[in-house]
């Protein structure tokens, strides 16, 4: 081997020497031998080898070097593009060059500085503007207030500075002289002079001071303009979310403890359980008019409830929720408007939306309604408490209310009494006779221990003014008047009967009432037991006292509710999950849609099939009978005549009824399709099935075509039918078999109809032991002998008609003319089908002759026609096609998606379309699953207050 190599080594050295050293060289220090000699290397080479080791280190180097300043060069270009980008990016601060004065406007200062104010006024003048874009009047307020406020104290300070300014130039030189000498050279020191130069210096180092102060002014004024910049921009973006419909996010703040327990009752609303409505809550009953909406204003102080003279106000529970808070605010459960309770038009509109709400609960004839009005009211010093005002209990209906009113009252009043749990606040007018009242008997029934009643007597100053035994009333307040028994006793006054005092006049005026009443004087009835203040109180204590006592109990029966109704859906429903009505019409929805989607992906030779079927099916009766056999019938075997009259009737059923034909043909297909999608589903949940089926029927009766498609589909028609040429013979073959189908599709029907009337044949007598009517061996004996007479024509001359019947009646068969040929229609038309089919059949033939005589035969015209009939609704299919691939299954889909957003805020709909122990079992589960979270959380933070 090393000699082939030592060989081609002194060949190629006589070629090229640097080529052969170089390999030489590297081959002796890859090997340790001499390629040229074949021999060790020699003791110098270790040093050559040494050297191109240290060569190749340099040349890394060297290479290191230059990634390292490429990487350098790279990455100082892509820095400066990177800062160039975020310079670009930088706002535009060329605005403060114009602000802040250059060195010349400096040395000008004295003769400037009243202009510097007036531009920095007038920059005020600009910016504070920017907060006024805002909708909200409260804030523009608040924006111009702010900006006032910043706008005076800069004119002060710069006006204090121009005073201090004026005072200084009355003991110097004048300014342009004292400005001029602020830069020149030093007078001689003479002893004015010094004097000169320091009050100079002074005012240089005043100058220098207000310079400073103009500085920190402006930037303190650039600050505050930033700040209202970003607030304007925040509220821009609230009032473009507010006006898209959707509100804007808004920080999440821990809820009181009210709030929670008010979220609790209204999960709980409507519950049918036995352990629903047992939470505490305050229920206030009372007569009408006794003043229990005067009373439950006082305790919200207030006048929050529509008022009626002499009629009846509340109509409906209204749950007031009553909690703290910095701001008097009224707000429904089911919207985001806050009433400020502090202005009348906020109020006169709490009061419209209150009445508004009740009218709306009350709809079909009825007078009152148990549909619960959920506000929450906020303020300063609000007792925190739910209580539930009801329509007063009455005595006598009058002729405008519902009959069943009076019974209607009670039953709901008891019901929210029944509550075992439920603080009972008993509402009764001090100004009538005890004997009058309605509800305390009532209450009695429902708390005979009075445990959880509070009664409370209204109107006092009115029973004291008018009563003449003021003893009724300490024995009122004592319990020794009433039939039942309390928890409390009080006495209040809600009012003057003015609409228009004020809760803060009313308090006053009860105050100074009981102040200087006779009878609390004497000190008949105790201090605590007078004034809503002292109601409030005392019926906040209890109802926490209760709260408290009674809240972990709920909690646990919830629990175990929960626990009994998840081992009966284990049990009954293993393999599926708990989906409520809710989630359930969602799915439905989303699968319904998702087919609704696949009739864009079927093949158009599938559409044209199904609209060619559906178009023959709605028009073979007009092909029949309004158009081939009038012709027929017409013609009588006179072939120019039959063309003509079906040239005539094709047209004319083109002009008028073949394009609305042809619409509910498309609309007829769409649907058999539609409904198809639906069945080949595999995997769809039986349960979806109810809503699916309706959605369809209901998009499907809402879909309607366009207009404009029956006057294309017309003009299309007509050119179809125009044409008589048939072109091909696969044309001429769809054209023969057409007819053959359609005339036996008919000769089967004509038959059914004649086997009804003449009854089974031979055959079918002695093989199912069948029989004849009277009536149908009669029509039979007429049937044949109108056979025998063999007549061709469509109807019968007079004296056919007494042949027949003379014959019948020789036979011993009697009947008249009108019998006669009324059975003659369907043998005529039995027998004119019957030789129709026969035409048909040798005209599948007769192509070859009908292309050599360029259209002119005649024996097969009626092959024509169907040809004819048969090229406008393939022509009509596809126009159909097209128009629902391209517009109407869009359409469609369209209405499916309204009919479906309708459903879904259709409470009562989803309810009958999704039913079944499966959905109520979920729904139940869920509703016990959300209580018993918002329990145990009102629990958590009722633990950490104590």
């Amino acid at each position: 081997m090393s000699r082939i190599l030592n060989h081609r080594m002194r060949m190629s050295l006589k070629k090229t020497p640097s080529i052969v050293d170089q390999r030489a060289v590297a081959f002796t220090i890859w090997t340790g031998r001499s390629v040229l000699f074949n021999r060790p290397v020699p003791n110098h080479i270790p040093r050559r080898q040494y050297g191109m080791l240290i060569a190749r280190a340099v040349r890394g180097v060297l290479k290191i070097r230059y990634l390292v300043l490429g990487g350098a060069v790279g990455g100082g270009m892509t820095l400066n593009k990177k800062y160039s980008e975020w310079k670009d990016g930088l706002p535009d601060m060329g605005w403060l060059n114009d602000m802040l004065p250059d060195n010349d406007q400096w040395d000008r200062f004295t003769t400037t500085l009243i202009t510097a104010k007036d531009r920095i006024g007038d920059q005020l003048q600009i910016g504070v503007p920017l907060t006024l874009s805002v909708s909200d009047p409260r804030l523009r307020e608040a924006g111009r207030a702010r900006a006032a406020e910043l706008r005076d104290w800069l004119s002060q300070r710069y006006e204090d500075a121009v005073a201090a300014a004026a005072v200084n130039n009355t003991s110097i030189e004048p300014a342009p002289k004292i400005v001029n000498n602020l830069q020149s050279k030093p007078a001689p020191q003479t002893a004015s002079a010094r004097t000169a130069a320091e009050e100079a210096a002074a005012y240089e180092k005043r100058v220098h001071v207000l310079q400073e102060e103009v500085l920190a002014l402006q930037a303190r004024y650039q600050r505050e303009l930033q700040r209202l910049e970003q607030e304007n921009r925040e509220l821009r973006q609230q009032n473009m979310l507010l006006r898209q419909g959707r509100q804007p996010t808004t920080k999440k703040m821990k809820r009181s403890l009210i709030d929670m327990y008010s979220s609790v009752l209204d999960e709980l609303a409507g519950w049918e359980s036995g352990e629903a409505g047992r939470l505490p809550r305050v229920v206030v009953v009372g007569d009408q008019s006794a003043g229990k909406t005067s009373v439950l204003e006082m305790i919200a102080q207030a006048r929050i409830f529509p008022r009626g003279a002499g009629e009846m106000c509340t109509r409906a529970p209204v749950k007031v929720t009553l909690s703290e808070g910095p701001y008097h605010v009224a707000q429904f459960r089911d919207s985001s408007r806050e009433f400020d309770l502090n202005k009348e038009s906020d109020l006169a509109d709490l009061r419209k939306e209150v009445e508004l709400r009740m009218r709306n609960s009350v709809r079909g004839g009825r007078t009152v309604s148990s549909d619960v009005i959920a506000m929450s009211v906020r303020g300063p010093g609000l007792p925190r408490m739910v209580l539930v005002d009801l329509p007063g209990v009455i005595s006598t209906q009058t002729v405008d209310m519902a009959a069943d009113t009076r019974e209607a009252i009670k039953q709901m009043t008891k019901q929210y009494m029944d509550n075992p749990n439920a603080i009972i606040l008993c509402i009764q007018d001090g100004s009538v006779d005890a004997e009058r009242s309605n509800v305390t008997d009532l209450v009695a029934s429902c708390d005979p221990q009075g445990k959880r009643t509070i009664f409370v007597l209204t109107k006092v100053d009115l029973a004291e003014e008018n009563l003449a035994n003021p003893n009724r009333i300490r024995r009122i307040l004592e319990g020794k008047l009433f039939p039942m028994k309390a928890l409390g006793y009080y006495a209040v006054v809600t009012g003057r009967s003015r609409k228009d005092d004020s809760i803060q006049s009313i308090r006053e005026y009860e105050e100074r009432f009981f102040r200087s009443s006779k009878l609390f004087k004497e000190g008949l009835v105790a201090a605590g037991q007078v004034t809503t203040r002292n109601l409030s109180l005392g019926v906040a204590d209890c109802f926490w006292r209760m709260v408290r006592d009674t809240v972990e109990q709920q909690a646990d029966a919830f629990k175990a509710m929960r626990f009994n109704l998840e081992t009966e859906w284990k049990n009954t429903f293993p393999r599926q999950r708990e989906l409520d009505r809710d989630e359930l019409f969602e799915r439905a929805r989303a699968e319904l849609l998702d087919q609704s989607a696949e009739l864009s992906a079927v093949p158009p030779p599938a559409w044209e099939q199904r609209l060619t079927a559906e178009l023959w099916t709605s028009t073979h009766e007009k092909v029949f009978g309004g158009i081939y056999l009038p012709a027929a019938a017409l013609a009588h075997d006179d072939v120019d005549k039959f063309n003509t009259s079906v040239d005539i009737k094709l047209r004319e059923w083109a002009e008028s009824e073949l394009a609305k034909q042809s619409i509910q043909a498309g609309r007829d297909a769409l649907r058999e399709e539609f409904i198809e999608l639906l069945a080949r589903s595999q995997d769809t949940d039986p349960i979806y099935e109810p809503v699916k089926r309706a959605a369809v029927e209901e998009a499907l009766n809402r879909h309607q075509w366009e207009e404009r498609a029956q006057d294309v589909l017309r003009v299309l028609q007509l050119n179809a039918l125009q044409d008589r040429c048939v072109r091909s013979r696969g044309e001429w073959d769809a054209a023969v078999a057409l007819m053959e189908t359609a005339l036996k599709e008919k000769r089967d029907e004509v038959q059914r109809e004649l086997r009804d009337m003449t009854g089974p044949g031979f055959r079918e007598r002695w093989l199912r032991w069948t029989s004849t009517t009277e009536e149908q061996h009669r029509r039979a004996e007429v049937r044949t002998e109108l056979e025998r007479l063999g007549s061709c024509r469509p109807s019968l001359a007079y004296d056919e008609v007494v042949a027949v019947r003379d014959n019948l009646r020789r036979r011993g068969v009697e009947v008249d003319n009108e019998y006669i040929r009324e059975t003659w229609k369907p043998v005529y038309l039995n027998n004119f089908l019957s030789r129709a089919q026969s035409r048909a059949n040798d005209c599948k033939k007769s192509f070859y002759l009908y292309s050599q005589q360029n259209g002119a035969e005649k024996e097969c015209c009626e092959v024509v026609m169907f040809w004819r009939v048969q090229a406008a609704l393939r022509t009509t299919a596809n126009a159909l096609r097209q128009q629902i691939s391209n517009r109407e299954a869009a359409r469609l889909d369209r209405d499916l998606r309204e009919v479906l957003d309708e459903m879904a805020a259709d409470p009562e709909l989803k309810k009958k379309l999704l039913s079944g122990r499966r959905v109520e079992l979920a729904e139940e589960l869920k509703r016990v699953r959300q209580v018993q979270e918002k329990l145990e959380e009102f629990i958590e933070a009722l633990n950490k207050e104590k």
